[in-house]
Order: structure tokens, then sequence, then C-alpha cells
């Protein structure tokens, strides 16, 4: 699963980078550990826009995602707390989900996501060549606001010593794909994430990891 995740200003300055116009809502963008129920920025599909077949997410193409400020989680009716991950593989099947996969993806970028392992460290994952992880998600409305909840797969080699799920991290090329294309949605569902590297903090220490 994933249960926090870390925003920095890197993170920020690459939103910047692939979106028009959003100087002021990056100054506003919540940054460090972000906690279920709180509000993080994320990459949804531009307001009127289609399919942007000519545009190029990893060149930077900025006309192809907007800037949203959603809060983490969807809430449990009948219940206390919140939802804030969906296993991909049976995210279609969910009759909750099914209609927010099929029509309301986005992307929740980060400089890495943090899990913990048996014995209660906790450990930061993160690309060694990039400095965002783009991990997919959905969202809906509730209560007159949009809520997201991140996708998580299988663990790959990288991260199952640690955990046996882990966020559905994209390619950069792939960010445009899993928000506009529908036809990519399936197979992204059941892809294999890419190796990632981690830091673990033990005793104030931080050893790496590849």
């Amino acid at each position: 699963m994933c249960g926090r995740f870390y925003v920095d200003e890197e993170t920020a300055r690459e939103i910047e980078r692939v979106i028009r116009g959003v100087d002021l809502q990056i100054q506003k963008m919540r940054t460090g550990v972000i906690y279920p129920s709180q509000a993080a920025g994320i990459l949804t599909r531009h307001s009127g826009q289609g399919h942007l077949p000519e545009s190029d997410f990893a060149a930077g193409d900025p006309s192809v995602f907007e800037l949203e400020e959603m809060q983490w989680g969807f809430p449990q009716y009948q219940k206390k707390g919140l939802l804030i991950n969906a296993r991909a593989e049976t995210a279609l099947e969910r009759r909750m989900f099914r209609e927010s996969v099929l029509h309301r993806r986005c992307v929740i970028p980060a400089a890495h996501f943090y899990e913990w392992d048996p014995d209660k460290n906790k450990v930061a994952f993160f690309r060694k060549d990039s400095s965002v992880l783009y991990m997919a998600g959905f969202y809906n409305r509730f209560r007159d606001e949009d809520r997201f909840m991140i996708l998580t797969t299988q663990a790959n080699a990288s991260v199952r010593p640690i955990h046996d799920r882990m966020p559905l991290v994209l390619e950069a090329r792939e960010a445009e794909d899993w928000v506009y294309e529908d036809k990519f949605t399936e197979y992204a569902l059941h892809k294999t994430p890419p190796e990632l590297c981690r830091e673990q903090e033990y005793e104030q220490q931080s050893l790496l990891f590849t």
C-alpha cells in the first residue's frame, strides 16, 4: 500500500515545467510529507480537451494537464476513516471505483513514497533516474469536493523486501496516456512498475540501497 508520500520544491518545479499558467498555484502547493486526508497537487485532464495526439508529456508540452488540489482518500460510507489505495488488479471490478478509473484518471507526482519494514523503520522509495515519481490514481466528487486515491499493485523486486504492495508507478511518457487514453487503461492496471531505489531511516542514519 502507500500510506505517505513526499513532495518537495523539485516536484513543484517539475509540475510547473509541464503545465501552463500554474505559477500562483505552485506557490500555494503543499510540500513536505503528505498524509491521508491532506490536500496534494494532482495532475488531471486539461479542461475542455480531448486526447492531444501531438503533445508529448516527456518533452514538457504545457497544454496537457491541469494542476488541481484535492484531498487524499475516499470516505467510507457507514464506516469511519478513509480509503486511500485501490488494488489496480481489481479496481474495474469494484462498483465504487469503476467509473472513476474509466473516466476520472489522474497522476499523483511525488519525490518519493514511504513504507515501513517489519521493524517499523521508515523506508523511502524513489527513482534514481528522475526527481519525480508519477503514481497512477483516480478521483471522484464527494460533498462538493474532489478526492483522489492511489492505485497499488504487486510489489516488484525492489520493493518486495519491505512490502508486498506498491503504488502503480508510471513512466513519464505514460502519464498522458494514463489520463487520456482509455485503451491504455487495461494495460496500465496490470503493468509491472519500474525498479526503485530505497533509503532506510534507522537510528538517524540513512543507508542507500539500489
